[in-house]
């Protein structure tokens, strides 16, 4: 079952589009071989690596450190689950900090939501006189604070 795939069967059997898969592959993330006709051929191994690139952008992980992640991983043979589970620990801390960003604003919404105060006294979320401007920009009581 080492066959090649198509990019038409690639992306039948990753459910992204043609067009993506060509841009991940100019991105470095996937890989073609060439036939004589110039037609691109995956390794079915590649399925793994869209997998893992979809599921890495829907938890908000920028393509550069996916495609980083991915050139951690050996080239010249079909990565072990050892190479996977190096990347997995590599990324520990940073998804155990996003489920928890993500635990924090659940919670959150929930109560900012549902607490109808309108005027804002007992909101979580409030920033009277925009005080904490100057611990920088965004949202600084959602987001983890910088270290000082």
């Amino acid at each position: 079952m080492q066959e090649s795939l198509t990019i038409g069967q690639l992306a039948a059997r990753s459910g992204v589009a043609p067009s993506a898969l060509r841009y991940y592959e100019r991105l470095g993330l996937i890989r073609a071989e060439r036939t004589g006709g110039n037609q691109r051929r995956y390794a079915r191994t590649e399925l793994r690596r869209v997998a893992f690139v979809r599921i890495s952008q829907q938890v908000g992980i920028p393509l550069e450190e996916i495609r980083e992640a991915l050139d951690s991983l050996p080239s010249a043979r079909t990565p072990t689950p050892e190479d996977w589970a190096a990347l997995s620990r590599a990324w520990r801390e940073r998804l155990d900090q996003k489920i928890s960003l993500l635990g924090k604003l659940r919670d959150d919404l929930d109560s900012c939501i549902g607490c109808g105060c309108l005027s804002l006294q007992r909101c979580k979320l409030n920033n009277p006189e925009d005080s904490l401007a100057r611990e920088g920009p965004g949202a600084r009581l959602v987001l983890p604070r910088p270290a000082p």
